[in-house]
This record gives C-alpha cells, sequence and structure tokens, in this order.
C-alpha cells in the first residue's frame, strides 16, 4: 500500500538568525512521515512534506516549539 503525503505551510515570524533554519529542519525531518522540510529564513516560510497519519500539522508545530520557536499554519 503506497503512502500519501501531503504538503503542509507554515509561518513563523520569530526566526532570528540564519542558524535557525538547520535547527528547524532537523527537528521536523525527526518526525515519523516527514520525507522533507524547507525553511525560508527571510520570509518564515516552512514548507513540509509528510505523511498526515504519522505527523499532522499540530506536531510539527509542536516540533518546531520545543525548539523554542512558534510557527502557525499559512497559505502562502
Amino acid at each position: 500500500m503506497a503512502t500519501t503525503t501531503i504538503r503542509t505551510l507554515l509561518r513563523s515570524e520569530d526566526l532570528s538568525c540564519p542558524s535557525c533554519v538547520p535547527k528547524l529542519e532537523k527537528a521536523l525531518l525527526a518526525l515519523p512521515g516527514v520525507i522533507k522540510a524547507e525553511v525560508k529564513f527571510a520570509s518564515g516560510r516552512i514548507e513540509v512534506e509528510h505523511d498526515p497519519a504519522l505527523s499532522d500539522a499540530a506536531a510539527l508545530i509542536n516540533s518546531i516549539a520545543k525548539v523554542g520557536y512558534t510557527a502557525k499554519p499559512s497559505a502562502f
């Protein structure tokens, strides 16, 4: 059975420096079902490709919070 992946867009307004990017990406990639995590420092855009059955949007946001940042769902 093939797994279904979705793309979740989040936004963080408290990224303070470019060194935040790898920390956030590493935290997201450690979650089950996360295939890709891309953080854009300049815009605060966070794009995550994941299996929603293994990690939903709340899990993504909680993972970001655990490393000291906030995120919310975004449409951009």
